[in-house]
């Protein structure tokens, strides 16, 4: 199947368009989406409730760690799936409901091939993120975990900015070329999972698909991903003038009020995050990949030159 190479201007477009997910059935796409954004802080609590459970000891620790990522690495290719396969029934006017992002749970749903595909996209992250820090990052996998020995041992204070080794020589290097790079697999990972997803492809021909549109597409994937940092900050930014004067305003009545005021604040800004994300990743792969979208009919008045 063959990838379509779009103009440097698709990186804004693929933004508004993501904003605007759900217009035509907000209540299944936005409702998809939260569930997935519940599901995804399970391992947090796990984690965190990890200390009084099972003890604070390092081993026990990454015990709990290493078992929620790899829990995560099978159910979350599921979810994606479901969302992205939610969004297109929405946008071509299909019924379906919220419930039905958990569809790749069940039989006949391309379980294995979207676990697959997540599977076969991290090796590619960890052998592409290992080679170039295996290139540039000379003692830089010993002062990670200097870094995390410090932060296991310290049982949950902040770790004293005294406390922290220098970084070695290496790193500016590394984090520009894992940028470029997480650039790059960002979105072969987008639209190699719509074609799993919705255009029918295997894991092997989906990840081919996918290096070769983001190969092909890599100007306006950066552009997007500039006007993300963009709108990012300005998010954080209004969410904490906002947040910081509804906590100081509800303060004066009780804490407990001013918790009440945050909390749908910075729950909104997550739930924004996770739609554009989402919404990204579906039009990318619509652009990129899926059969192009027929142009509106002219006016009785108009003839097509």
């Amino acid at each position: 199947m063959s990838t379509r190479t779009m103009g440097p201007g698709y990186g804004w477009s693929w933004l508004a368009r993501a904003v605007n997910l759900g217009r035509n059935n907000p209540k299944a796409v936005i409702g998809a989406i939260a569930l997935v954004a519940l599901v995804a802080l399970i391992p947090s609590v796990v984690q965190l409730a990890a200390p009084s459970l099972f003890g604070a000891g390092p081993d026990a620790l990454l015990t709990v760690m290493g078992l929620t990522t790899l829990a995560s690495m099978i159910v979350f290719p599921l979810l994606i799936g479901g969302v992205l396969r939610v969004i297109d029934a929405a946008e071509h006017g299909r019924p379906v409901g919220a419930m039905s992002v958990f569809g790749a749970f069940q039989a006949g749903g391309g379980a294995l091939r979207l676990i697959g595909f997540g599977l076969l996209m991290t090796v590619l992250y960890l052998l592409v993120f290992g080679a170039i820090v295996g290139a540039f990052g000379e003692g830089l996998p010993a002062w990670y975990m200097e870094l995390m020995q410090l932060s296991m041992e310290s049982g949950g204070k902040p770790v004293q900015p005294d406390d922290i080794p220098a970084p070695p020589s290496g790193l500016g290097m590394v984090m520009a070329l894992g940028l470029l790079a997480g650039l790059f697999l960002g979105g072969a990972y987008a639209i190699g999972f719509g074609q799993v997803a919705l255009g029918g492809r295997g894991v092997l021909a989906a990840v081919g698909d996918g290096l070769a549109g983001s190969l092909k597409n890599l100007l306006p994937i950066v552009v997007m991903a500039v006007l993300s940092i963009v709108a990012l900050f300005a998010l954080i930014l209004v969410v904490a003038l906002v947040g910081g004067l509804l906590a100081l305003v509800g303060g004066l009545v009780h804490p407990v009020l001013a918790m009440l005021l945050v909390a749908p604040v910075y729950l909104g800004m997550i739930m924004l995050m996770y739609v554009v994300m989402f919404g990204v990743m579906y039009h990318m792969w619509r652009d990129i990949c899926a059969e192009p979208v027929a142009p509106p009919p002219l006016p009785d008045n108009q003839v097509e030159l």
